[in-house]
């Protein structure tokens, strides 16, 4: 594609090297905007996700890929940022010990950001309120009052011209979103879900995500390419 032929419009994508956000970066493409991915390593268990985020921003072709370092293991109160809290292997009451608190609102912040100096018109996040487990910042109210912040947060804002914050997958089940990930030719061998995943990034198949993954493939009858331990 030569420069008369790049997409004018630009989105900012969070990436984590999950099946969700690689299939929301591809609808975002398939829409027809020069995507920017940005990823996060915010002090998680493992860099298996990172590592996935990083073949999956390549193999979409995405115009840059921004990885920011944060230190949420500071604050900790997650399993997935606190090595001492074991990640869950059965579902529990309320909201998991996964949930790391205020992320999406801490991620989609530094997104909006980057947007602003991008002049990017749209943020796609790969949140969902289906088959979720359970965490707040996954909701589509979530959403909408990132959307109301963003109106009066920023200059582009300001003068009319907000960033919106864009969640194709909120009201997709896993299934759903594999077959429409499927369709649009995500290659959902480089992604890692597993919220505790062995040394060669193999994943556990126990834990939530693990379960909600595999679940999704079985019903949309889409072979799992998920290397398990």
């Amino acid at each position: 594609m030569n420069k008369l032929q790049e997409p004018s419009k630009k989105a900012v994508v969070l990436v984590s090297g999950g099946l969700d956000s690689a299939t929301v970066l591809a609808i975002a493409k398939e829409r027809g905007y020069a995507c920017h991915a940005i990823s996060f390593d915010y002090g998680q268990r493992h860099r298996c996700e990172l590592e996935a985020a990083r073949q999956v921003a390549r193999a979409a072709g995405v115009v840059a890929h921004k990885r920011i370092t944060l230190n949420l293991d500071e604050i900790g109160g997650s399993a997935l940022t606190d090595p001492a809290i074991a990640v869950p292997e059965q579902p529990g009451e309320g909201i998991p010990v996964t949930y790391v608190p205020a992320r999406n609102t801490v991620f989609l912040s530094l997104a909006l950001g980057w947007a602003e100096v991008l002049d990017a018109d749209v943020i796609f996040v790969g949140v969902n309120a289906v088959d979720y487990s359970g965490y707040p910042d996954c909701r589509p109210a979530f959403i909408e009052a990132f959307n109301r912040l963003s109106a009066v947060a920023t200059k582009r804002g300001v003068e009319g011209r907000p960033i919106r914050i864009e969640a194709p997958l909120i009201h997709m089940s896993k299934a759903e979103i594999i077959r429409e990930g499927s369709r649009l030719g995500v290659d959902y061998g480089l992604t890692v879900s597993c919220y505790n995943p062995d040394a060669e990034c193999r994943a556990c198949g126990r834990c939530d995500a693990c379960r909600l993954r595999a679940a999704g493939f079985a019903e949309a009858g889409v072979p799992d390419p998920t290397r398990y331990q």
